[in-house]
């Protein structure tokens, strides 16, 4: 095993008078040969004040103190780290802040307020050597993840470990054990006490899972684990209504709550939150209406309402309402070539996503690897326009709004003016040169 630790983290250790743990992903992920992770987490006995001031002396800056956990956030100008004294906690209802926090000198009762085993080893910066209380290397050359106490318990405290389970096991390639599992399931409504934005930043982990450690198919997985303990009816309701909901046979294989999890399993990774969700107006159409005609309609308001209340970022709600709204465009492949251009132009910035989206769905339907026809014409129609020059934004219209001034009398027509034009080259790029656009904005100026 090898963990680089830099040489100002080296200083520092050699100024305590304890001694100074590097714990948690860094040690697992170096016992297991990944790719070090620079997330230092830090422990020893030494209280945060104390800390503080023998890091400061060793010339780290202080970057957060939390007295109440005793955390210490600080940096030595290149790595951040995050130091925490060794502590007993105590929840409630099983939110992910501990109610109660007790400092000690015990690493092992240190060890047992964690949430699983591989995650509770230790390494000695100053001596390299591991310290390891609860046997947490069995679990990582076995594979397994088990919690460092009884696993109710564990759960019962912090209903986010709910989350983290189907991540770790995702990355690592682990399987948690049964009891793990059920335990989970047991206390699966727990995940209510967690706030939304925290669930959203472990439900992208998973849906990246693959990404972390080069893992096939880890994010399928970890997602499976999520559905396998009842989570989805707690944080996607509308998703997990899709579970036993069958679809045409003659182009599905699966309900539509399984649809949307090999969607993911098939999907760009820049996409997924998107094939996760862009069949979420199923259940709700199929319910109201016996059909599932229009639910790309239905699914693109609740796109909204599931990613505002899990408090994402404006830019990933407004992505995949606009994904989901298009995933069922041009399903059969009959729309005519001067529809399709006129769309590729009008959602060019998005457009790469969408053929990820269209292949996903296309592959998940019947588990076919095979390139989707529409997505095969699609690419044929785009190369054509590319290679005709057709402008795809504005900026690439070989004219700008001061050349269009002496056509209008509102300086806001020129905008018209312009948007017109493209629409005007979208059918033939060869008519993007500024003689042809001049002549062509006279005879729309006309109009204005």
């Amino acid at each position: 095993m090898q963990i680089y630790i830099p040489e100002s983290l080296q200083y520092l250790a050699s100024k305590l008078n304890n001694k100074l743990y590097l714990v948690g992903g860094t040690v697992r992920d170096s016992l297991l040969g990944f790719k070090q992770s620079y997330d230092f987490d830090l422990a020893s006995s030494i209280l945060a004040d104390e800390f503080c001031r023998i890091a400061t002396d060793c010339n780290m800056q202080i970057k957060a103190l939390y007295k109440h956990t005793g955390t210490v956030q600080f940096t030595d100008g290149e790595f951040t780290y995050e130091y925490t004294t060794f502590r007993k906690d105590s929840y409630r209802h099983g939110e992910h802040k501990p109610a109660t926090v007790t400092f000690i000198n015990d690493i092992e009762q240190d060890a047992l307020r964690r949430d699983f085993k591989c995650n509770a080893i230790y390494y000695d910066i100053s001596q390299m050597e591991l310290c390891d209380p609860l046997d947490g290397q069995v679990d990582i050359k076995n594979k397994v993840l088990t919690t460092t106490r009884d696993a109710e318990s564990v759960f019962e405290e912090d209903g986010l470990r709910l989350m983290r389970l189907a991540r770790f096991a995702a990355i690592l390639g682990f399987e948690a054990d049964l009891s793990t599992i059920f335990a989970a399931k047991f206390n699966a409504a727990r995940i209510q006490n967690i706030a939304p934005e925290r669930i959203f930043t472990e439900l992208q982990a998973i849906l990246h899972a693959d990404c972390k450690n080069n893992i096939p198919e880890a994010h399928y997985i970890g997602l499976k684990i999520l559905e396998g303990i009842d989570i989805f009816q707690y944080i996607l309701p509308e998703l997990a209504q899709g579970k036993e909901m069958m679809q045409n046979k003659n182009f599905h294989t699966h309900d539509v709550l399984e649809h949307s999890l090999r969607t993911c399993k098939y999907a760009h990774p820049s996409v997924r939150l998107a094939g996760l969700l862009h069949d979420v107006g199923k259940p709700k159409q199929k319910l109201e209406t016996g059909k599932f005609h229009g639910h790309d309609q239905v699914g693109e308001k609740l796109v909204v309402e599931i990613l505002t209340r899990l408090k994402a970022p404006n830019t990933i709600v407004e992505e995949c309402r606009q994904l989901t709204a298009m995933h069922m465009f041009d399903l059969e492949g009959n729309l005519s070539i001067e529809i399709l251009r006129k769309f590729f132009v009008e959602h060019y910035l998005l457009l790469q996503k969408l053929f990820y989206l269209r292949q996903a769905d296309f592959s998940a339907g019947k588990d076919d690897l095979s390139i989707c026809p529409t997505v095969l014409k699609w690419q044929s129609i785009l190369q054509e326009m590319q290679m005709e020059g057709v402008p795809f934004s504005l900026k690439e219209l070989q004219i700008d709004g001061n050349l269009l001034k002496p056509f209008v009398k509102d300086r806001k027509d020129i905008g018209i003016l312009l948007n017109k034009l493209l629409t005007f080259c979208t059918s033939n790029g060869r008519r993007n040169t500024t003689e042809q656009l001049l002549q062509q904005a006279k005879i729309f100026a006309k109009s204005l």
